[in-house]
């Protein structure tokens, strides 16, 4: 199909919407994690698996879900990963009813599932339906409609599930345990009608994606000769490829922890719930502004390599002021991650598929598969942030001033990942391939 700008504009349009609902989808987990952490009373590491269970999805999904869009191609594909995401809001339902962590969590890694197909056929569905020089761009109009999503759901599901949370923590201290167990329940219920809601919405577009205009479209074959590459008979031997995988990984760990664990951690430092609920809009509109600059500025004004290293960089910045600041100002420090993780994802992909020929494919799936990078690196900060707690508690302190402390010192845990990013920057992308 020839690639022009007139039969692009209505694919990369429908594209976008579909960025848009797996960003509103994603980005609520910063309502969910405090919401579950009361309703059932979890440590910060438990309530952390809220993301773990969305992100681990695509690495048990990923090679499935290639699989699959190879026998249905990108149009089946993305129809189907919306059904599925309908189905794991469905779950809700009975998860709420029995007040059950685990079917909250089942729920969410069955969503997860659903965006990993739509993620996996997607992505290269934007990065090839036009010329691949203008790519980066889109992906930036994509992470654009990803985040104003996500803002958005943030704010809706921080305002159905957080309503009047402070409260009602407040009265748990005090209450008899038949009087806690009804209190719960009724907060636990809170999610019926959104999920509900959500599952119509995602079902009535499962139907309208499969008579949607998206012409079929396939990348075209590398000439593995060009870069030096004919001689290479593995994935194995392309370090740069595997150092990308890990950046990414990385990556996803870092924005995750700076968009779903902003809204907790403001109440951490007594900052009241009906405040905190639109932090994690903070962070996702530092970051819109952050691909728009992209879109003007890449390539014709910097290049996505130097955008990764500015970006790995006030990422180092940003990390050693939050925990270095205190009360409100060190949660703008969290916020301004969204400036720093913003070009990492479109930056990284063209710089780790380089030279892959006819490795491309695979290596895009070990890609999809590092966004687990969200699954395991919060729970670790959850973890961190446990640990420091009990040990500050066992000194003598308050219990307020043990978590908001211990809560503010987890963030370390986001130096060493830019300091690897910033790595992949300089020299990691570089590394295997022949000049």
């Amino acid at each position: 199909m020839p690639n022009t700008k007139n039969n692009t504009l209505v694919p990369i349009l429908i594209i976008a919407g579909l960025f848009f609902i797996f960003g509103f989808v994603t980005w609520i987990n910063g309502a969910l994690i405090p919401f579950m952490k009361a309703i059932n009373e979890l440590t910060s590491a438990q309530s952390l698996l809220v993301a773990s269970a969305s992100y681990i999805s695509f690495v048990v999904m990923a090679i499935p879900a290639s699989y699959i869009l190879n026998k249905t191609g990108y149009k089946k594909g993305m129809s189907l990963g919306l059904f599925v995401m309908g189905i794991g809001a469905l779950v809700f339902i009975p998860a709420a009813e029995a007040r059950t962590y685990w079917m909250f969590l089942t729920g969410i890694f069955i969503q997860g599932a659903g965006m990993t197909l739509l993620q996996t056929a997607s992505n290269p569905y934007i990065t090839i339906i036009g010329p691949i020089e203008s790519a980066a761009k889109r992906i930036a109009i994509m992470g654009i409609a990803n985040k104003v999503a996500g803002a958005l759901g943030s704010i809706i599901f921080g305002a159905l599930l957080l309503s009047g949370i402070d409260e009602i923590q407040e009265k748990l201290t005090s209450v008899t345990n038949s009087e806690k167990i009804e209190l719960l329940n009724t907060m636990a219920d809170s999610v019926v009608t959104p999920y509900i809601t959500m599952a119509i919405v995602l079902f009535i577009l499962g139907v309208l994606i499969r008579k949607a205009p998206l012409p079929n479209v396939e990348a075209e074959p590398i000439k593995e000769s060009e870069n030096g590459t004919s001689t290479k008979t593995n994935i194995f031997q392309f370090p740069h490829l595997w150092l990308g995988v890990l950046t990414l990984f990385l990556y996803v760990g870092v924005e995750v922890i700076a968009g779903d664990t902003i809204i907790a951690y403001g109440i951490s430092l007594g900052i009241p719930a009906t405040d905190a609920k639109f932090f994690t809009t903070f962070t996702l509109m530092a970051m819109v502004a952050t691909y728009a600059l992209g879109v003007v500025l890449i390539p014709k004004i910097i290049s996505q390599t130097t955008a990764l290293k500015l970006s790995a960089l006030l990422g180092i910045v940003f990390s050693l002021c939050i925990v270095f600041t205190t009360g409100f100002t060190s949660v703008l420090f969290v916020a301004a991650l969204g400036i720093a993780n913003a070009l990492v994802w479109p930056a990284v992909w063209p710089l780790t598929l380089k030279g892959l020929g006819k490795f491309t494919k695979t290596a895009s799936a070990l890609l999809i598969m590092a966004i687990s990078g969200g699954a395991i690196i919060p729970p670790l900060y959850g973890k961190l942030v446990d640990a420091n707690k009990a040990e500050y508690i066992a000194q003598g302190m308050s219990n307020a001033m043990a978590t908001a402390t211990a809560s503010t010192e987890g963030y370390w845990i986001l130096l060493p990942c830019y300091i690897i990013i910033l790595y992949y920057a300089i020299s990691g992308h570089k590394i295997g391939l022949k000049k």
